[in-house]
């Protein structure tokens, strides 16, 4: 899990932070690293238009060039320009360098829907670790869970979920402790798919755009099949730091209208 400090408008700064984290990640012996959301431009920064770029393009690129040169698998939130249109997107980079998935964020927060437009396809991939989905934070809101159920019921062993996780400047984690939302969303899918889902927040100041002043706060979160907490991150916004976690992906023998019967077993009616 890669919580590494964003900042908003500074692309070339947060790639080679990007392109740091994963050479550390590597050098760890991990066999994928996780990224923030938005980690080129910042969630929502005004600079986002000007930053986007295509997918591939000259940002990707610089992604799947450390990805192949580290011989690691990255995923990574991007801001991707398509004509007219600004995403807030995710992609899975192969250990070769090849991007295997791309998704576009779903659940796109009212504030920055003047920004991003809403994105219109879900999909997993086979790989060397097992099937992976990606998705991006709010994808996982407790009220927005269909997103994980049909990842989870493509047969995806791990959901992998860039983030940028922010709260008021003046929150106390001590007396109100940041991430319950999120451990409940997590656990729920886990439980019910025994699959392993991570989110990964990045850190720092929000500087400008809707959010401006809030602090954006890493917390970042691994949760197992099982709904137990295998990783968390550190709080606060200098809370940088690359967290390992193991991950070992658990039988998945239940396909298509099995569901009903399995969901049904469970006492699950939903989402």
């Amino acid at each position: 899990m890669g919580q590494m400090l964003v900042e908003g408008g500074e692309l070339e700064r947060n790639l080679r932070r990007a392109e740091e984290m994963i050479k550390k990640a590597s050098e760890s012996d991990c066999q994928v690293i996780v990224l923030p959301e938005c980690l080129d431009a910042g969630w929502a920064h005004p600079s986002s238009r000007e930053i986007a770029e295509e997918i591939p393009g000259k940002t990707s690129d610089r992604l799947c060039l450390a990805a192949k040169n580290n011989n690691i698998m990255v995923v990574a939130g991007l801001t991707e320009r398509d004509g007219e249109r600004i995403y807030n997107s995710a992609i899975l980079i192969n250990n070769d360098g090849r991007i295997l998935l791309k998704h576009r964020k779903i659940n796109v927060l009212r504030i920055a829907q003047d920004l991003y437009s809403i994105g219109d396809k879900l999909s997993v991939v086979e790989t060397k670790l097992g099937v992976i989905g990606v998705n991006i934070c709010a994808d996982n809101f407790i009220s927005s869970l269909a997103i994980g159920h049909v990842l989870a019921r493509m047969g995806a062993h791990f959901i992998f979920s860039p983030c940028a996780w922010a709260v008021k400047a003046d929150h106390d984690n001590s007396k109100e402790p940041y991430g319950k939302a999120w451990i409940r969303a997590y656990r729920e899918l886990c439980r019910l798919y025994g699959i392993y889902i991570v989110g990964v927040s990045n850190v720092g100041w929000i500087t400008d755009g809707p959010w401006k002043g809030r602090k954006v706060i890493g917390c970042s979160l691994a949760v197992g099949p099982k709904g137990k907490i295998l990783a968390k991150g550190p709080y606060g916004p200098d809370a940088e730091e690359l967290i390992a976690v193991n991950l070992q992906a658990q039988p998945r023998n239940v396909k298509g209208t099995d569901y009903a019967t399995y969901l049904k077993d469970r006492e699950y009616i939903g989402p």
